[in-house]
C-alpha cells in the first residue's frame, strides 16, 4: 500500500480522505455483488461488510460527536456494522457476515455517500481549526483504518476466490505489470538473520523466470546495541506503536531480500513438511493435523505446483523468484531451521528498517504480486556485503 505520512494541512487531509475512499470502491470494480457478499473462512469478511463497516468508523466516532446536526443514515447500522468494540454498542458474531444479504450494496453504497457528504461538511467547518483538533486527529486515524480494510478486501477475495472451483482471476493478465491498475501486495514473508557460514553456502541460485532475476543471497550485519523501538513522531502512528523505548540487541546479520518461493520449494523438496526436527512442537501438530505440504494457495498438479494468486493461477516455474507469501510462523521458523537461520525478531527488524526509505512494491505499482529483490549499493564498509537489504517495505509483511 501506499507510504503512510503525516497530513500537514486540512485540504491535504481532506484531499487524501476523498482519495482513499474512491480507492476502496475503486478495488471493488472487478466484483460483482455476488463476490461481495462471499465469507469464506470465519477469519474474513464480505467485501460488501468492509464497505459499510468503514463507512461506520466515520459516521460512529466523527460525525455523530463533531458534526451538529448529524443524521444517521440507518440507526441499525450503529451496531449491525459494529465489529468489535463492546463499549460502542452490541455486534452479530463476526463468522456470520456473509449472511447479510440486506442491506443491499445498493443502499451501502448511499451510506458511504451520505458519510462522505458528512466528513466533507464537518472539514468546512473546521476550516480554522488547529491539526491537533480531536475531529482531524480521528478522520487521519479513520483514513489509515480504512488503509488496512482495504488490504483486508484483497486478502479476504483472494481466499474467496481460491476456495471456488472455478478459481476466477481477480485481475487476469498478469504480464501485465505497468498498467494503473490498483492493488495490494500480499502478506507472509521471511526475513532473517544468517548463522555463520560463507557466501557461497548460503547462496540458492535460481533460474530466471517472467518475473525478473533475484539477486545473489548476501547478508548485511548489523551493530546492535543499545536501540530505540516504537514511534518516534511527527505523524501518525497507532496507538500499539507507542511508546517509544530502548532494547538491547546482540549484534545480527540481515539477509539482503526476501526468501524465493524456489528457495521454498527446494525446502518442500527435500521434505520440509515431514521432518518433526525442522519444526516447533505445536507447529509439528498444526502440520499433522491440518496435513500442510506447501504454503496456503500452492496446488501440486501432476508433478508441477502452481499458486494462486490476485493474477489467477500461475505455474511455480514464472513466480520463482519472487518472495514466498501466506507462510505461516511455524513455516518460517521450519524453513529458517532447514537453511541453518533463524527469524528476525520485531525488534532487530524494526532497528534495521529504521534508516530504510518507505518506498517499494507499495499499493500503486498495481502488480498484485510481490516482486523480486534488487540489489542496493549503499555500505562503504570494505568487510561488509556491498548490499543493504531491502525489501523492507511493500512486497510482503
Amino acid at each position: 500500500m501506499s507510504a503512510t505520512r503525516e497530513c500537514s494541512s486540512l485540504t491535504e487531509l481532506g484531499a487524501r480522505f476523498m482519495a482513499t475512499r474512491r480507492r476502496t470502491l475503486a478495488l471493488c470494480e472487478p466484483l460483482t455483488p455476488e463476490d461481495m457478499m462471499v465469507q469464506s473462512c470465519p477469519e474474513g469478511s464480505p467485501v460488501k461488510w468492509h464497505l459499510a463497516h468503514t463507512a461506520w468508523f466515520f459516521e460512529s466516532f466523527i460525525l455523530r460527536e463533531f458534526l451538529p446536526g448529524y443524521r444517521l443514515f440507518n440507526k441499525d447500522f450503529s451496531w449491525l456494522f459494529n465489529s468489535y468494540y463492546q463499549s460502542f454498542a452490541a455486534f452479530p458474531e463476526k463468522r456470520i457476515r456473509a449472511s447479510f444479504s440486506r442491506p443491499g450494496s445498493d443502499e451501502i453504497l448511499r451510506y458511504r455517500q451520505h458519510v462522505d457528504q458528512g466528513i466533507e461538511r464537518l472539514l468546512e467547518r473546521l476550516q480554522n481549526e488547529e491539526p491537533s483538533h480531536e475531529a482531524l486527529q480521528r478522520i487521519e486515524l479513520g483514513v489509515n483504518h480504512e488503509e488496512q480494510h482495504q488490504e483486508l478486501l484483497l486478502t479476504d477475495i483472494l481466499h474467496a476466490f481460491f476456495t471456488n472451483p472455478l478459481r476466477p482471476a481477480y485481475r487476469p493478465s498478469a504480464s501485465k505489470m505497468s498498467d494503473p491498475e490498483r492493488a495490494l501486495c500480499l502478506p507472509s514473508s521471511l526475513e532473517f538473520e544468517t548463522w555463520e557460514r560463507t557466501d557461497q553456502e548460503a547462496a540458492q541460485p535460481c533460474s530466471g523466470s517472467s518475473f525478473g532475476a533475484v539477486p545473489a543471497f548476501r547478508v548485511h550485519k548489523f551493530p546492535g546495541g543499545l536501540c530505540e523501538a516504537g514511534h518516534s513522531g511527527p505523524g501518525f502512528c497507532f496507538d500499539n506503536e507507542r511508546a517509544r523505548h530502548r532494547v538491547w540487541l546482540d549484534p545480527y546479520q540481515v539477509a539482503t531480500r526476501l526468501v524465493t518461493c524456489a528457495e521454498f520449494a527446494a525446502f518442500m523438496a527435500d521434505g520440509g513438511y515431514r521432518r518433526p526436527e525442522l519444526w516447533l512442537s505445536p507447529g509439528w501438530d498444526a502440520v499433522q493435523a491440518n496435513a500442510w505440504r506447501a504454503p496456503l494457495y500452492w496446488t501440486e498438479l501432476s508433478g508441477a505446483w502452481s499458486i494462486f494468486t490476485l493474477r489467477g493461477e500461475l505455474p511455480l516455474a514464472s513466480l520463482e523468484n519472487i518472495p514466498v507469501s501466506h507462510v505461516s510462523y511455524f513455516e518460517a521458523d521450519a524453513y529458517a531451521r532447514w537453511a541453518r537461520r533463524r527469524l528476525l525478531t520485531e525488534f532487530e527488524w524494526e532497528a534495521a528498517a529504521d534508516a530504510q526509505p518507505a518506498t517499494g512494491n507499495l499499493l500503486d505499482s498495481g502488480r498484485l504480486l510481490p516482486a523480486p529483490g534488487t540489489e542496493v549499493l549503499q555500505s562503504q564498509d570494505p568487510t561488509e556485503s556491498s548490499e543493504s537489504p531491502n525489501q523492507f517495505f511493500g512486497d510482503c509483511w
